[in-house]
């Protein structure tokens, strides 16, 4: 009888987002990659030898315990010498920790993160060579925009 007394849930109560800067990033996706469950898929269009290293030792973690964990990134032989190498590198230490890489031939440049499909990550930071440069990454809690993403970029062309 009262039912239509009930509020309406709120459209925006449904949807969080908050922005973070290259200060403050890191310390945030981190612990988001440490509650992951099921699945990370980061889309990081260049790889360096020292933020590898940041995540390297979190994501192990997360393939040790059955969590998929995959990265698009561009082909390293698109990258200059000095970036070429630490690409190798980096991609090395990354599949001999259970990481999938896929390296892409069409010169991406998306700076995206996914984590158990709730989790949107978006933004202009490369995660996984950020050095020096001012940026910004937005964090998004919603299944929806997350799914959204997926779909758009093609994150899931590639089977784990």
């Amino acid at each position: 009888m009262f039912s239509i007394f009930r509020r309406q849930p709120n459209p925006a109560a449904i949807l969080t987002s908050k922005l973070y800067d290259e200060r403050r990033f890191y310390g945030a996706f981190i612990n988001d990659l440490k509650r992951a469950k099921r699945e990370v898929i980061i889309e990081s269009p260049y790889l360096t030898t020292r933020r590898t290293n940041q995540l390297l030792p979190v994501l192990a973690k997360l393939t040790r315990h059955g969590v998929k964990v995959r990265i698009n990134t561009r082909n390293p032989n698109h990258h200059d010498e000095y970036l070429r190498i630490q690409a190798w590198v980096a991609l090395k230490q990354l599949r001999a920790a259970g990481v999938k890489v896929n390296t892409c031939d069409d010169l991406r440049h998306r700076k995206l993160a996914a984590i158990d499909g709730e989790i949107l990550w978006e933004g202009s930071l490369n995660i996984l060579s950020q050095n020096n440069s001012r940026e910004v990454m937005r964090r998004t809690q919603s299944e929806e925009l997350c799914g959204q993403m997926i779909q758009f970029a093609g994150l899931k062309k590639w089977t784990w």
